[in-house]
């Protein structure tokens, strides 16, 4: 199992070389197809012309650049919103609809200089379909996929999150599956919460550790990125649910938080 068809975002941010290094080496790794697809976010008035076909030509030749002598097919996209209709997150999860994987960067500090919703991520997450690669929109990522962190809770969030996980979890070197508990919860065992999952991807080859922690008063997000990062993990895989008041499906406050503060990759399902 492998993704063979990917989806990078191309945007000013200055985190795209590495969102697009990173995507490259996944595609690599896959020998998938990767598409690299940059959103105009508002006409061309005579003002902002020359700006904004600057920005046009730097992020091609970004992708282009960097893409050269990778050995996988690419593909270039650069779509208008003013001319398509959509808003930029409607043009990402129209295309990402048809692929296996689709990779963005998290909102960084710099979003003020770049265009586009600052929940960008999140709404790809919940619109596209697909699962959703976020970057940090800080550090150099050599590596992904090769220690790999499932925060596993019994449901269908976790289990969605695992089966697209799959392709990543199959070349993994090491997977940890972790159930992160709240003081209440002290009295349901480590077995008890994930013994089944273990056993489940056992049944695939891949090697599996297991671990249960209780969160305290510390926030499971905050607990979640010390633990990946202790552990060497490359890669967080994990789960969202949302919810709805009458209106598009969002995510929930504390999951909006880790959106937020995240600071090793993480493959996001819904």
């Amino acid at each position: 199992m492998e993704f063979k068809d990917i989806l990078v975002h191309i945007d000013d941010s200055q985190q795209c070389a590495a969102r697009l290094e990173l995507a490259i080496k996944i595609a690599v790794a896959h020998q998938a197809n990767l598409t690299g697809l940059y959103v105009i976010t508002h006409p061309h008035y005579t003002s902002q012309g020359e700006a904004q076909l600057l920005k046009v030509t730097h992020a091609r030749q970004l992708f282009e650049s960097l893409t050269a002598g990778a050995d996988i097919h690419v593909d270039y996209l650069c779509v208008d919103w003013a001319v398509s209709g959509d808003n930029m997150v409607d043009v990402i999860n129209n295309y990402a609809h048809q692929k296996d994987l689709v990779v963005v960067g998290q909102t960084g500090h710099d979003r003020m200089q770049v265009d586009g919703p600052a929940d960008l991520p999140e709404r790809v997450v919940m619109g596209s379909g697909r699962p959703v690669l976020v970057v940090p929109y800080t550090g150099i990522f050599n590596t992904v996929g090769e220690r790999v962190l499932v925060a596993w809770k019994a449901g269908r969030a976790s289990a969605r999150a695992v089966n697209d996980a799959m392709p990543f979890l199959f070349k993994a070197k090491e997977v940890l599956v972790v159930t992160a508990m709240s003081p209440g919860e002290r009295n349901i065992s480590s077995a008890e919460q994930n013994a089944d999952i273990c056993s489940h991807l056992k049944r695939h080859a891949i090697t599996v550790l297991e671990d249960t922690f209780v969160t305290g008063d510390v926030s499971v997000n905050n607990v979640l990125m010390n633990y990946a990062w202790e552990h060497g993990c490359d890669l967080l895989v994990m789960g969202i649910a949302a919810h709805s008041s009458h209106g598009p499906l969002a995510v929930r406050p504390v999951t909006k938080e880790f959106f937020e503060h995240m600071t090793v990759p993480v493959l996001i399902s819904h």
